[in-house]
């Protein structure tokens, strides 16, 4: 069963129970990002021999973002591009489109670590502190920014083959 169908809604993967499948994006595009920010951070703990903090290091704290955001979704998309069933033949072509989307979505992720310092501005430095504020906004508007600009084909309205089937503008030819 597809989480889809779970919440009552159409199965537009394909009949894919995981493949192509929404679940299959959010689980593995945070599983990846997850673990390439832990590495990330390990590495430029190791380079400068103290904790990556953006108040003390911001060039590098805004490096540590590209790189480990870049990475991330590039091993999500080789993974995909290497085990989706439905690219078979076209494998190492998705693979090449996936990792040039990820490297340009990436370069647009570079205000994530300047969130929680515009949301305690605004809303004080406990809202900027807060999990709220310092992770789930940062990372929903850097999530955003590398999709809709990476991951947008303006030819049909920068929505991927699900999204359309999910907002009734598929059309079947």
């Amino acid at each position: 069963m597809t989480l889809n169908k779970l919440l009552g809604r159409n199965d537009v993967g394909g009949g894919e129970n995981f493949w192509g499948t929404r679940t299959e994006h959010i689980v593995g595009v945070a599983a990846c990002l997850a673990v390439t920010d832990h590495a990330s951070q390990s590495l430029f703990k190791n380079i400068y021999k103290k904790e990556l903090c953006f108040a003390k290091s911001p060039t590098a704290f805004v490096a540590h973002t590209f790189f480990f955001i870049f990475t991330g979704v590039t091993i999500y998309v080789a993974g995909d591009a290497a085990l989706n069933p439905s690219h078979e033949g076209k494998r190492f072509q998705e693979f090449k489109d996936g990792t040039y989307a990820s490297y340009v979505g990436s370069n647009t992720a570079w205000f994530e670590p300047f969130v929680p310092v515009v949301v305690a501005r605004f809303a004080g430095p406990v809202a900027g502190a807060s999990w709220l504020g310092s992770s789930l906004l940062p990372a929903t508007l850097a999530y955003t920014t590398v999709k809709g600009v990476g991951w947008n084909d303006w030819g049909n309205h920068g929505l991927n083959e699900t999204e359309m089937k999910m907002n009734g503008l598929w059309k079947k030819e």
